[in-house]
């Protein structure tokens, strides 16, 4: 249910409080003020879509904030893949078969 207070326009649903209807033009701006604000501190996903639900509503509000969080350039550098590291030896399962796995081992830049 929608309705107009005070020049704002509101959204309600059952048993919640009422929620400011945001602007399509708006939304960055509202996402911006409530992640990428030094203040709050750049918060996970799920504390930013809460934050914004407690004050602010428009339709397919969970998928645009999942989309502007995901591509927050500050959280993607942060929030890097924890895998095993490039460049390090890795264990390798034995070989089943003779040649199936072949070994090398480079060394350089011996002095003789």
């Amino acid at each position: 249910m929608s309705f107009l207070l005070d020049c704002l326009l509101y959204h309600r649903e059952r048993h919640t409080s009422a929620l400011i209807i945001v602007d399509r033009d708006h939304i960055s701006l509202i996402l911006q003020e409530f992640h990428d604000c030094p203040y709050m501190g750049h918060m996970s996903e799920d504390r930013t879509k809460e934050r914004v639900a407690s004050t602010a509503w428009w339709p397919k509000c969970e998928q645009g904030s999942s989309e502007y969080l995901n591509t927050c350039e500050r959280c993607q550098k942060a929030n890097r893949k924890h895998g095993k590291k490039y460049g390090l030896l890795q264990h390798i399962e034995e070989p089943k078969n003779p040649w199936e796995t072949i070994h090398m081992y480079w060394v350089a830049g011996l002095v003789p």
